[in-house]
């Protein structure tokens, strides 16, 4: 059985720490950012990678229960749909910003 877990996003868990020491530099928040969005797409990928291993053993006629197999396809789809949204409203932003005049 699948869980799906919903943990909440800390962007500045490791900026916080470090803010108490010294100021969060522009590359320190990059390198954050950078692993953040690593570490997501990562998700995304295991959970497409999951559902295809799943979808795979269910055509073989291995031993697979068919509603982890829809559970898992399900994940899959949504979190990919989530992260094109979030590019979507990223590249959005981006093409605001390069339209405003200074």
């Amino acid at each position: 059985m699948f869980l799906l877990a919903i943990n909440p996003i800390s962007l500045n868990a490791g900026a916080v720490s470090e803010a108490s020491h010294s100021a969060v530099t522009p590359y320190k928040a990059q390198k954050t950012f950078s692993n953040f969005l690593k570490d997501a797409i990562n998700q995304v990928n295991d959970a497409q990678i999951q559902s295809d291993n799943l979808t795979k053993k269910m055509a073989l006629g291995e031993n697979v229960e068919l509603h982890d197999v829809m559970i898992a396809s399900q994940k899959a789809s949504i979190t990919l749909q989530a992260t094109m949204e979030v590019r979507n409203k990223v590249v959005e932003a981006y093409q605001e910003i390069m339209r405003m005049q200074v």
